[in-house]
Parts: structure tokens; C-alpha cells; sequence
């Protein structure tokens, strides 16, 4: 019996329901196989530029500009930001990392000379206060004494 000629299952009206037609068809593409062709198979690889993200340090530099302006470090590091992101913004990356890169060396610098000063500040404060303090006491004790 040919397979094609029997109905797998029949309804009401002796119909070949669409069930049948499709394992029919899978069982022709199993046995058949993919379609093959002549021509020899080629690739081709399309390169996409990824957007490459550079930092501008734009909130640091404005950061140091408002709180830690030492010697105007700050203030220019925050220039060399806006440029980096102009540079970004204009699809310059080369510029854009170039200008960054400078931004954040001044802006590391800035931030070091502003604690150093806070520091030496604090340093000086403190021993200011600790030297007034002992001539206030020697004050009293030799004032007191008499």
C-alpha cells in the first residue's frame, strides 16, 4: 500500500485533516533531505562600530571646581570636560579620550592638593590651638602664683 494513498485519519466527510499533510511533509524533508545547491556557500562579515563610552568626568571637575579650587585646577579640569564631551558629542573619539584623559589628571591633582591643604590646615589648627592653650595655662600659673 502507498503511503500517500491510505488517509491517516478521516472525519465525517472523509477528509484528510492538515495533521497528516504536515507529518507527511516532514517525513519527505527526513528522507529527502535539505535542498542542496551547486554554488559554493559564502560569508560575508559586516563590521558595526560599537559606541565606545568615554568617560568626560564632567560631575568630578565640577565637583573640584565648586569644593577643592586649588591653584584653579578644578576650573580648568572642568573646561577640559565640556571639551571632551563636545569631542563626543561631535563623534571625535580620539579627541574626546585625548581631552578626558587630561581632565581626569587634572582633576586628580586638584583633588590632592586639596587635601593636602585641608590637612596641613588641620594640622595647623590644631597645633595653633594646642600652643595657645599651653601659653594660656603658663599664663595663669605664673600670673597665679604671685
Amino acid at each position: 500500500m502507498n503511503r500517500t494513498s491510505q488517509p491517516f485519519f478521516t472525519g465525517a466527510h472523509g477528509a484528510v485533516t492538515p495533521a497528516y499533510e504536515v507529518l507527511k511533509e516532514e517525513h519527505e524533508v527526513a528522507v529527502l533531505g535539505a535542498p542542496q545547491s551547486q554554488a559554493p556557500v559564502t560569508t560575508t562579515v559586516i563590521s558595526i562600530r560599537s559606541e565606545t563610552a568615554v568617560p568626560d568626568h564632567i560631575v568630578w571637575s565640577l565637583f573640584n571646581t565648586i569644593f577643592m579650587n586649588c591653584c584653579c585646577l578644578g576650573f580648568v579640569a572642568f573646561a577640559y570636560s565640556v571639551k571632551s564631551r563636545d569631542r563626543k558629542m561631535v563623534g571625535d573619539i580620539t579627541g574626546a579620550q585625548s581631552y578626558a584623559s587630561t581632565a581626569k589628571c587634572l582633576n586628580i591633582c586638584a583633588l590632592v592638593l586639596g587635601l593636602l591643604l585641608i590637612i596641613i590646615l588641620i594640622i595647623i589648627v590644631s597645633t595653633g590651638s594646642l600652643m595657645i592653650l599651653q601659653a594660656l595655662s603658663e599664663l595663669i600659673q605664673n600670673h597665679g602664683g604671685h
